[in-house]
C-alpha cells in the first residue's frame, strides 16, 4: 500500500468525486446536529445523543433507554437500568437545552414547554453557530481537495488548463453545499421562530 499523500493515481475527477462524498457526509452530520435543536415540537432527537455518565463511561441516551413522544409537549425516557435515573436527570438538566425533567422512580418525564422569544433567540443563535461549523466542514474539505489538485498539477500530471477548470469545479461543488447549509439553516430558523 503505497503511503498515504501519494497522488499517483489520483485524477482530477477522482479527487471532484472524493469532494461530493465528503461534503456529502458533512450535510448530513449537519442536519443530524440540527434534529437536536429545540423548536416548539418534541422530537426524540432532541435527547437521543445527550451524554449520560453510565457506570463511569459517558454513553449517549438512546443506548441506554427507550425514548419516546407521547405527545407534541413531552418526551418520555424509560431507562433499562433503574439505577441510571439519577445521571439521565442530571445529564439532561446539564444539556444547552434547557430542559426541566422529572421522575416517578421508572420513567423521567420531560415537558417541552412552549419556547419564550428570549429561548427562540438563543436557539437562533445555537443555530448561527452550528450552520458556521457546518460551512467550516464544507471549506476544509475544498481546501484539502485544491490541495490535491494543486500537487495533480506541480507534478505535471494535468495540464494547467486541466488543474484551472477542475478548481473552477471544486469552486462549483463548493458553491452548491454552502447553498444547502444556507437553505437548510433558514428553514430550521423559520420552524424555531413560529409561534
Amino acid at each position: 500500500m503505497p503511503p498515504k499523500g501519494d497522488d499517483f493515481d489520483l485524477t482530477p475527477e477522482a479527487v471532484l468525486s472524493d469532494t461530493s462524498t465528503k461534503m456529502d457526509r458533512a450535510i448530513d452530520a449537519f442536519k443530524r446536529d440540527l434534529t437536536q435543536l429545540r423548536t416548539g415540537r418534541a422530537t426524540t432527537a432532541m435527547v437521543e445523543n445527550v451524554e449520560v455518565d453510565y457506570y463511569g463511561n459517558m454513553t449517549p441516551l438512546k443506548q441506554i433507554a427507550s425514548i419516546s413522544i407521547p405527545d407534541a409537549r413531552a418526551i418520555m425516557i424509560q431507562p433499562w437500568d433503574v439505577g441510571s435515573l439519577r445521571e439521565i436527570e442530571k445529564s439532561l438538566m446539564a444539556s444547552e437545552m434547557g430542559f426541566n425533567p422529572s421522575n416517578d422512580g421508572a420513567i423521567i418525564t420531560v415537558p417541552i414547554p412552549q419556547l419564550t422569544q428570549e429561548r427562540r433567540l438563543e436557539m437562533v443563535k445555537l443555530l448561527k453557530r452550528k450552520i458556521e461549523d457546518g460551512k467550516v466542514s464544507i471549506r476544509n474539505v475544498r481546501r484539502d481537495s485544491l490541495e490535491s489538485l494543486r500537487k495533480l498539477e506541480k507534478g505535471k500530471s494535468i495540464s494547467q488548463d486541466d488543474g484551472r477548470r477542475a478548481q473552477e469545479l471544486l469552486q462549483k461543488t463548493t458553491d452548491g453545499f454552502t447553498k444547502q447549509i444556507d437553505e437548510t439553516g433558514s428553514a430550521k430558523e423559520a420552524e424555531i421562530l413560529q409561534v
